[in-house]
């Protein structure tokens, strides 16, 4: 059983469950690269407006599967193909998404666990939830553009504390760190999550994937890179229908009735 990444999708809603029996959904290669595959596909369904990503059986992702490492990690093109390739490949599916993407974390958010939780816009967490990336005890570090990803998104702090002490959090700690959105008691992070993901879909989706695009630009303008495209093509909206629906339902008391875009 080498695990899977499931999708269905309900509507405008996306179920995106990372499913590894008895692994605590540990990420396997073929799971790396479905995990690509679902979410390209998504970026590719106009009618989405919201992902909802989630583990099987009360647990997020408890990190890599370490049986499969013998095979690839102790030869260095092996090894650079594996990240370079199956895992970053992965997480940049999920980066480029423009679909607004909701994270359900509960049990073990681990290594790679806590990779693909960073790649989501909206995190919840059960109160019970722990974090980590404790991989210093397996003898390796994290991949630099993994490694860049984790401590953008969860702080300077908290990732040299988890890479340098295999530090391993409580959900309450994360939360107080601006990791997450929300904790909750055990077994409410799914309806937790759904209420964002129910408000995200009411919302228009047009102006969403735009945002997600210049959250994009933004995060390259801080590494040095310039700004002048995003500020060329910022504005492109404004004679958008759902542009003008948002306003005119907005002045006339009304919910809005955006439809998907077409293409």
């Amino acid at each position: 059983m080498t695990g899977a990444v499931l999708l269905e999708v309900k509507g405008p809603l996306a179920f995106v469950t990372l499913s590894h029996p008895g692994k605590l959904n540990a990420m396997s290669r073929v799971m790396w690269r479905e995990l690509r595959a679902v979410f390209e596909s998504i970026q590719q369904n106009a009618a989405l407006r919201c992902v909802l990503v989630r583990g099987e059986g009360g647990h997020f992702c408890a990190g890599g599967d370490i049986s499969e490492y013998a095979g690839f990690r102790f030869e260095e093109t092996g090894l650079r193909e594996f990240h370079e390739g199956d895992v970053w490949g992965g997480l940049k599916a999920m980066l480029d998404c423009d679909v607004p993407i909701v994270a359900q974390i509960e049990g073990n958010c681990m290594g790679a666990g806590i990779e693909i939780a960073s790649c989501c816009d909206i995190r919840v967490a059960a109160d019970t939830a722990k974090f980590g990336a404790p991989i210093a005890k397996l003898g390796f570090p994290m991949a630099p553009r993994e490694a860049a990803l984790v401590m953008r998104v969860a702080g300077e702090l908290t990732a040299r504390e988890m890479l340098l002490s295999a530090a391993v959090l409580g959900a309450a700690e994360m939360k107080q760190r601006g990791f997450l959105n929300q904790t909750v008691p055990a077994g409410d992070a799914g309806p937790a999550a759904m209420v964002y993901a129910d408000r995200c879909v009411t919302l228009a989706p047009g102006a969403a994937r735009l945002n997600k695009q210049a959250f994009r630009a933004l995060a390259q303008v801080n590494y040095g890179k310039s700004a002048t495209d995003l500020i060329a093509n910022s504005y492109q909206y404004a004679a958008s229908p759902e542009h003008l629906e948002g306003v005119t339902a907005f002045n006339e008391k009304r919910p809005p009735r955006f439809v998907p875009p077409q293409g």
